[in-house]
């Protein structure tokens, strides 16, 4: 890449954290009618010491697991897109246009595993969603995108945040990965305390660019620990993973072929934070960025039986495409219809997907259709439910169906 786009690109990523305002986290009380509420519980490796007011947690590193319980009102769905995180332009927040923080509450260990177990008993197929954020994010930047994923999702999973001690600033990369390891062993110790939780029915972990690191290097050190995962962790989603190859490599060596069936990878070549980041790593592939059709790729993700989502060209409001996963409609949705199926991305062996420019389309303009689209780079992955889909697209109307015969949505 040469010098002035990569000097445009982290000026896209210096002007993304300009305007906001602090001290979101504040609790404004009373849900507003027409608004929708999201509740997560938190564990952050984050320090509490010199936490501004409506802060709760800094970019610096703590001690040990520190543990929260968070609400966040989303906007109605007439006044905002899909994909989109309102941040407040100025507090006290509009709730009719921002997300706005219902409740903010520090909680003990024991506190916190009351909420875990008293919540899964509401949930269908006890099942929890672990989102582990990436590079550049303040704690409320975690808290308010994990709050849009649930919402845009539409997911009934039990929405458990891991956040690690991001200080939230451009030039802090080298921070912020080093704090990504600091936090490898408090991650395994939560995905192990969910796993051995009898009240815990499945487990689908979802993790973004740099923390994709801290994700897989837990759970590699959950396989070698234990010679294997465990039959919980059912789904490994990694989006535009900030992760060299040949180190994803050996790390996928060391969890295992049976394990690493369950993972799934969004990828996309136009992903402009990654070609920085590739720059910075002495010109070293990541992971997220790959072509996963082409050697020495494709080998690696067919010996292991690796699902991946090739996102390149997807239409998203993120100048850098390295958030599609969750801007996304389409993408955010078959997230959730993956999500809700009570299907493992494991169950079977399968094929990739391509989500093109003109099936992104097709879901908006055939509304009819849009459930069967959005689910489609999920269903066409996974043969047993090849069929299914069928049906469900031919009832759904022939414009979308005739859009995806034309090549719109392809399988490889």
């Amino acid at each position: 890449m040469k010098t002035r786009p990569l000097a445009a690109l982290l000026c896209l990523l210096a002007l993304a954290a300009c305007g906001r305002v602090h001290g979101v986290l504040t609790p404004t009380g009373a849900q507003a009618p027409g608004t929708s509420r999201v509740d997560m519980l938190v564990a952050t490796t984050r320090s509490d010491l010199g936490a501004a007011p409506g802060e709760m947690f800094t970019g610096e590193r703590g001690e040990g697991l520190s543990f929260a319980d968070i609400a966040i009102s989303i906007p109605p769905d007439s006044a905002r897109q899909i994909g989109d995180v309102q941040f407040p332009q100025s507090l006290p927040a509009d709730p009719l246009r921002d997300f706005v923080t219902l409740k903010a509450d520090r909680l003990s260990k024991g506190a916190a595993l009351a909420q875990l177990n008293g919540r899964l008993a509401h949930t269908p197929r006890r099942q929890v969603l672990v989102f582990v954020h990436g590079f550049n994010n303040r704690f409320e930047d975690a808290v308010y995108r994990f709050a849009q994923i649930i919402h845009d999702s539409n997911t009934d999973a039990l929405p458990v945040l891991f956040t690690w001690p991001s200080r939230g600033k451009l030039l802090q990369y080298g921070y912020d990965h080093e704090s990504a390891s600091f936090s490898r062993d408090a991650l395994e110790r939560v995905l192990q305390a969910l796993a051995q939780d009898p009240s815990v029915g499945e487990i689908s972990v979802l993790a973004h660019s740099m923390g994709n690191w801290v994700t897989i290097e837990a759970l590699r050190q959950m396989a070698i620990r234990d010679r294997g995962l465990p039959a919980k962790i059912n789904t490994v989603m990694l989006a535009a993973p900030d992760v060299d190859f040949d180190v994803f490599q050996r790390q996928i060596a060391e969890i295992g072929s049976a394990a690493a069936s369950r993972f799934y990878i969004f990828v996309a070549r136009d992903d402009g934070a990654l070609a920085v980041s590739r720059r910075v790593w002495g010109d070293m592939p990541r992971l997220g960025a790959i072509n996963p059709e082409a050697s020495p790729y494709n080998e690696l993700l067919e010996q292991d039986k690796i699902r991946w989502i090739d996102l390149t060209g997807v239409s998203s409001d993120d100048p850098l495409r390295h958030g599609t996963f969750a801007s996304a409609p389409g993408v955010v949705r078959a997230i959730g219809v993956r999500l809700a199926g009570g299907q493992s991305l494991a169950e079977a062996p399968g094929i990739g997907a391509r989500v093109g420019q003109a099936a992104t389309g097709a879901v908006g303009a055939v509304g009819a259709a849009a459930g069967a689209a959005v689910a489609a780079p999920f269903v066409l992955a996974d043969p047993e439910s090849r069929d299914n889909f069928g049906d469900n697209l031919g009832r759904a109307g022939a414009g979308l169906g005739d859009a995806l015969g034309a090549g719109a949505l392809t399988g490889r």
